[in-house]
């Protein structure tokens, strides 16, 4: 019997949708039917199964096996899920096929082009793999990256991407206990427990000093991020310690942006003399020294050169333009995403990977005047 129009309850109007299209009725069209299911609540996989005459078990081979349906059967089930804006709950397709295809990234900030950059490689590659990414942000503090960790894992994320290998131990715990595919990004250790896949910090900190050497520089000034919990930063320094024919007469920690870069360079001005070179763990904190050195008429780089690390996208237009590292923040996302995907959908670990940085040289350390 044909529900009357006006008078649908939960019950019959779903008995009402699956007559309409068994039988092609007569009460309401094809679209209006569909207008008025979708006001009521959110589709699910039994109202699927209801308006294209099959069974739950059947829609869900749809979605999840779909080379098992017939053809007519498949597009008349997709052209109801398509019709009803079905979209099918990440917890059933987890439950059905037992994977989620969801991963996670641990990252000390968002607040900077330094790791977004890393992540949208990273998101991109999965997208066409088929996964999905969450972000969570650690600050750089191993209590709070285990405790995201927690978190991400109850959502269901099958894999980890973490930033560098100082960690708390009870991360490392989890992850060996619950067998957690995970890679390492941004620092490279083929000794460390889990996979690596990034550059090598302390070549980079050594190949800046080297440089900075060739020019003549006897004395120069590092200034980066805190070094708490940063074994990034750490191991640039010992990289540039190592450089004997330079000495770091001040290495200064400061906030990680453009405003701390100045607030360094403030310090090291009321410090007297200045260094032969100022070497900043980052492009942004570059940005901020060039300004105030400027502001207090030193020149650069006749008075003094300055370098940055990570070939961040203003570097190549700010005055001076600046020297720097690239570092394959972008690369090193692709390869990761890659790597992990591969881990979780054929089984096994990947290699430790190297990935190159090379020296961007600009105007910020030409003496000469010269530019590209």
């Amino acid at each position: 019997m044909v529900a009357p129009v006006g008078f649908v309850t939960s019950y019959t109007y779903q008995s009402y949708v699956s007559q309409v299209f068994v039988e092609t009725s007569y009460i309401f069209s094809q679209d209006e039917i569909m207008t008025k299911f979708n006001k009521d609540r959110r589709t699910n996989l039994r109202d699927v199964a209801l308006a294209a005459n099959v069974s739950v078990a059947t829609v869900s081979r749809v979605l999840n096996t779909p080379e098992k349906v017939s053809p007519d059967t498949r597009a008349r089930v997709e052209k109801i899920i398509e019709k009803l804006d079905f979209v099918p709950s990440p917890a059933a397709i987890a439950i059905n096929s037992g994977r989620s295809k969801i991963l996670g990234a641990l990252i000390p900030t968002l607040e900077s082009d330094i790791f977004a950059r890393t992540i949208n490689a990273i998101e991109n590659t999965l997208a066409d793999l088929g996964y999905s990414l969450v972000v969570a942000t650690t600050n750089d503090d191993p209590k709070i990256e285990a405790g995201k960790a927690k978190e991400l894992l109850k959502i269901g994320v099958e894999g980890l991407f973490l930033t560098g290998v100082s960690h708390d131990c009870e991360l490392l715990s989890m992850i060996e206990r619950r067998s957690i595919p995970s890679v390492v990004l941004s620092f490279y250790d083929p000794s460390y427990q889990l996979p690596t896949i990034s550059y090598d910090n302390f070549d980079v900190g050594q190949k800046s000093a080297n440089y900075l050497a060739e020019l003549g520089c006897e004395t120069i000034a590092f200034i980066s991020g805190p070094t708490l919990n940063n074994d990034r930063v750490r191991a640039r320094l010992l990289g540039i310690q190592s450089v004997s024919s330079i000495n770091t007469t001040n290495h200064i920690e400061t906030a990680l942006s453009i405003e701390g870069g100045a607030e360094a360079c403030v310090d090291l001005i009321r410090l007297g003399k200045l260094p032969d070179a100022i070497l900043c763990a980052t492009d942004f904190l570059a940005y901020g020294v060039m300004h105030e050195l400027q502001r207090n008429g030193i020149n650069v780089p006749k008075d003094i050169l300055v370098m940055g690390l990570h070939n961040l996208p203003g570097s190549d237009v700010i005055v001076p333009r600046l020297t720097t590292v690239n570092l394959p923040e972008k690369v090193m996302g692709n390869l990761s995403a890659n790597a992990l995907v591969e881990w979780l959908d054929n089984g096994g670990p990947p290699n430790h990977i190297l990935l190159d940085t090379e020296i961007v040289e600009r105007d910020s350390s030409r003496r000469d005047g010269s530019s590209d």
